[in-house]
């Protein structure tokens, strides 16, 4: 169970039984609406009852506990303060693991030999086709010490516009599903949470795919700018 320490002014405060769960250590329900104004002021609040100085005169224990607390603290927080870190944050708590879409995660495949865990969302097919296209007679130019094609340049900086369109799209579904994960965990319907589940690894698997999708055509654009 918890181990307790004293704080300044006789407040007793626990250790965290389960650190992982960055919902748990500011006490909220495992949702994913949250107050933000509220999550900071307790945020605040926590981290001035675990300042060092308060510690100072108390035993290595305590002191370190204070740390390791302070430490836990800031991470909770910097996860749920972000609402896509915090819906993957719930998610992994869930069981769920995600496309790993991530430039560290492609490099690491490649290291090892591997094949990166990478869906390409159906309805992108077609455009991922083509911007890899594009991509690669930029860098073929580049290469050659040659300018890309003016439409090639064009064609990509669309592309990232559709794209996007398309991550403002989403995130506006996700908005939604947020919504109803929260009215399922009220009314405890666990078939409803599942399916909602699954809806929002679908929506953050597409998310994490086109959002990569901008990141390697800015990539190429500003490879093409001239050094200022």
């Amino acid at each position: 169970m918890s181990v307790e320490g004293q704080v300044a002014g006789g407040e007793a405060v626990q250790r965290e039984s389960a650190a992982d769960d960055y919902f748990s250590v500011f006490g909220l329900p495992r949702k994913l609406k949250i107050d933000a104004d509220a999550l900071q002021k307790q945020f605040y609040a926590e981290s001035r009852r675990l300042h060092p100085d308060r510690y100072a005169g108390k035993p290595a224990e305590e002191q370190q506990w204070a740390t390791e607390r302070s430490s836990l603290l800031n991470d909770a927080y910097r996860i749920l303060k972000d609402p896509i870190a915090r819906t993957e944050h719930l998610l992994a708590l869930e069981g769920v693991q995600l496309e790993e879409q991530s430039k560290s995660a492609t490099e690491a495949a490649r290291a090892a030999g591997a094949q990166k865990q990478q869906a390409v969302p159906p309805e992108l097919l077609e455009e991922v086709f083509e911007l890899n296209m594009q991509l690669q007679e930029m860098k073929s130019a580049r290469e050659m010490g040659e300018a890309p094609e003016a439409d090639v340049s064009d064609g990509l900086k669309l592309a990232r516009a559709n794209f996007e369109a398309r991550l403002q799209e989403l995130d506006r579904e996700l908005q939604t599903l947020w919504s109803e994960w929260d009215t399922a965990v009220e009314q405890g319907g666990e078939q409803a949470r599942k399916n909602i589940r699954d809806k929002m690894v679908d929506v953050l698997n597409r998310r994490n795919y086109i959002r990569n999708l901008v990141r390697d055509v800015n990539a190429a654009l500003e490879a093409e700018e001239p050094a200022a």
